[in-house]
């Protein structure tokens, strides 16, 4: 039974506390750990505020028991103690996944398997030194993944197969839906379609297509809504009578047309300076923290209409 096991969650920001609530909420006993006492002491404030909000909306049952399911620790060896996996939400840098992996390398247990949150720092680049580098792989959520399912797994060139099936079985028995990439590509699968995205985004905003506010409803209000509950390629697939064959056949051309020669460099630096003088006069930056739990309770919403309506994975 989940509530004789436990899994350990390191590092506790926004990713880590949301990974507290996903394994908690399975029946999984949590120790959590981050390296900052302001953080750990923040952990079990925001985690019984985040469920009492999923109850009011029936995403869980019983916050209270949930709670309780979490402890807090106050150093890595103690968190990992008797844990048969552990998810690792450390700062995105080679250096501090790094620092991390070594050090729960040394403590962990032989058949203790680490999962990383990193968002594009393939496993590979931070786990290469370590004795036990075949129980680690990435395991990419998306923010916060206590609302958002989709985990990316990806394994380093060294990571065993069955680790990636337990981890795989693992993510589906607590809720999640496992992606799983055959191999290692940097940003994965996920930021590589944001990116494209993103990329195109900005370019359409440097050269004065449109503003900041347009093309986000245009996301909002367009391609988004349809992208909540199926992927690209199920979305051509409807859009055209015969099918993904006659999409292709209709519009590929078109799309061949739009790719940008060269391709879009780094975002320039006045243009971010432009678009965050925009952002901050529709949203200041001490109300970001607000609007952050406003999403998160719009995304709550989301979540609790697709699980009504069988579309969570």
């Amino acid at each position: 039974m989940p509530e004789e096991r436990s899994i350990a969650t390191v590092g506790a920001g926004l990713v880590g506390s949301g990974w507290a609530l996903v394994f908690a909420r399975a029946g999984y006993a949590v120790r959590a750990y981050d390296p900052s006492e302001e953080v750990r002491e923040g952990i079990l404030s925001w985690a019984s505020d985040s469920l009492k909000d999923l109850a009011e909306i029936g995403l869980v049952e019983d916050p209270d028991a949930i709670l309780a399911r979490i402890s807090v620790h106050d150093t890595l060896s103690k968190a990992v103690e008797g844990v048969f996996y552990v998810q690792e939400s450390v700062f995105e840098t080679v250096e501090a996944k790094s620092a991390v992996s070594h050090e729960l390398d040394a403590v962990i247990g032989d058949d203790v398997v680490v999962g990383s949150s990193s968002s594009g720092i393939p496993a590979s680049q931070f786990t290469e030194g370590c004795k036990n580098r075949a129980r680690f792989s990435i395991v990419h959520p998306v923010n916060p993944p206590h609302l958002v399912p989709v985990v990316e797994i990806v394994p380093a060139p060294w990571t065993e197969q069955v680790v990636l099936e337990q981890i795989a079985a693992l993510m589906q028995e607590v809720g999640q839906v496992p992606v799983r990439l055959t191999r290692e590509i940097d940003g994965f699968v996920l930021n590589r379609l944001q990116g494209v995205l993103l990329n195109e985004a900005w370019a359409l905003y440097q050269d004065g297509i449109a503003s900041l506010a347009d093309i986000d409803a245009t996301v909002a209000h367009g391609l988004g809504l349809r992208w909540s509950f199926m992927g690209p390629f199920e979305t051509i697939d409807l859009n055209a009578p015969g099918g993904i064959e006659d999409y292709a056949a209709r519009l590929r051309g078109l799309y061949a047309g739009m790719v940008r020669t060269p391709p879009p460099g780094p975002w320039p630096d006045d243009v971010i300076a432009r678009a965050a003088e925009e952002r901050r006069a529709e949203l200041p930056l001490e109300d970001l923290a607000g609007r952050r739990a406003w999403r998160d309770a719009r995304l709550s919403r989301l979540a609790s209409f697709k699980k009504n309506q069988g579309l969570m994975g």
